[in-house]
């Protein structure tokens, strides 16, 4: 059993300038004011259409990102239609093969206090201070049990029956600016789930440093 955090990868490349300025282009063509683009004009643009709540202008750019989180959070992040998934899929992956020894990883949740790495058995957990090692325990019989089936013939799809959500799972979802905007006001609030947050404020906050006109209004609690 191997025990990880959750984590981001922007794989879309990004240059906060070209974005403002594709997006001034855009959005110049409502008022048909090209005549004063300039090469400092992109950034108060795009700070003027956000205030202003012109925010389809902003829909003409998209960004990718890969999640590596626990099934029970992509379920919540598919909610999200406005935009495109791809995710791994536990009817077609093998986490061990019928002959050998699974290696079944799980996202660990951010209220269990149990260090990242392999773990072969329960005497290898060590006890946190908030029973978090029951959860850990109950991971290794998952993993243990999906292995089981897989040597008694059950396919991948079928063995999957007994994995948990805190199964790790990657998915890369593209949307648009405007759709990433409302998905990171939504999932990093305090009402939002203690891993969604985990998952989304980081996010938030390299995209503050990436593309500061278009994020940095968001305030994450």
């Amino acid at each position: 059993m191997i025990l990880i955090r959750p984590s981001h990868e922007i794989i879309t490349k990004i240059d906060g300038d070209e974005i403002c300025k594709r997006i001034e282009a855009a959005g110049r063509t409502c008022y048909k004011s090209e005549s004063k683009i300039t090469i400092k004009s992109a950034g108060p643009f795009v700070s003027r259409i956000i205030k202003s709540g012109h925010h389809s202008v902003i829909e003409h750019e998209s960004i990718s990102v890969r999640f590596i989180c626990d099934r029970g959070v992509t379920h919540e992040i598919v909610r999200h239609r406005l935009a495109a998934y791809s995710q791994e899929s536990t009817r077609y992956c093998d986490y061990g093969g019928k002959y050998t020894c699974p290696q079944v990883t799980f996202i660990i949740p951010p209220w269990i206090d149990i260090p990242p790495g392999q773990y072969g058995t329960k005497e290898d957990v060590p006890i946190d201070g908030n029973s978090g090692h029951y959860w850990a325990w109950s991971m290794l019989d998952a993993e243990r049990m999906y292995a089981c089936l897989r040597q008694h013939e059950w396919a991948p799809q079928q063995a999957r029956a007994v994995l948990p959500n805190s199964l790790k799972t990657e998915i890369v979802m593209t949307a648009n600016i405007r759709e990433w905007r409302h998905v990171l006001k939504l999932r990093t609030a305090t009402a939002a789930h203690p891993q969604m947050r985990e998952l989304m404020r980081p996010l938030l906050s390299e995209l503050k440093d990436r593309i500061p006109v278009i994020f940095d209004d968001i305030m994450a609690k």
